[in-house]
């Protein structure tokens, strides 16, 4: 009946560029004031690549690329943005989130959309 009334209680994720080839999904549950602090934190750290805020029932709000964005190339933020919602480990995260069974939760991103190897000379 809470919910009722429009208080915010949204899952944040934040996707953090770890090296080249690994990013880490972030999610931390947040409601009433400290839902849009969580939100704007993980805009702003410097290492987010793509942040999205969900609802309870999983339905994307809103998101987009983080400070952090320069350090990946367009077309795999471009790539990054699309999937995001329908990944495999942000479902993961969104549903332990969801179901209260954590507050706060981060893992790899399990993801085939990494920037490829860089070849280096010749072999």
């Amino acid at each position: 009946m809470f919910g009722l009334f429009g208080g915010k209680d949204w899952n944040v994720i934040a996707v953090i560029f770890e090296r080249r080839d690994l990013y880490q999904v972030s999610g931390q549950r947040s409601k009433g004031s400290g839902a849009e602090k969580t939100r704007d934190g993980a805009k702003r750290h410097p290492r987010t690549v793509y942040w999205a805020v969900f609802d309870q029932k999983g339905s994307y709000l809103e998101g987009g690329i983080g400070a952090g964005g320069n350090t990946v190339p367009g077309d795999v933020l471009k790539k990054l943005g699309k999937e995001l919602a329908k990944n495999r480990t942000v479902l993961e995260v969104l549903k332990s989130l969801e179901t209260k069974e954590t507050d706060k939760l981060a893992k790899p991103l399990v993801w085939t959309g990494y920037p490829p190897r860089q070849m280096h000379g010749q072999d």
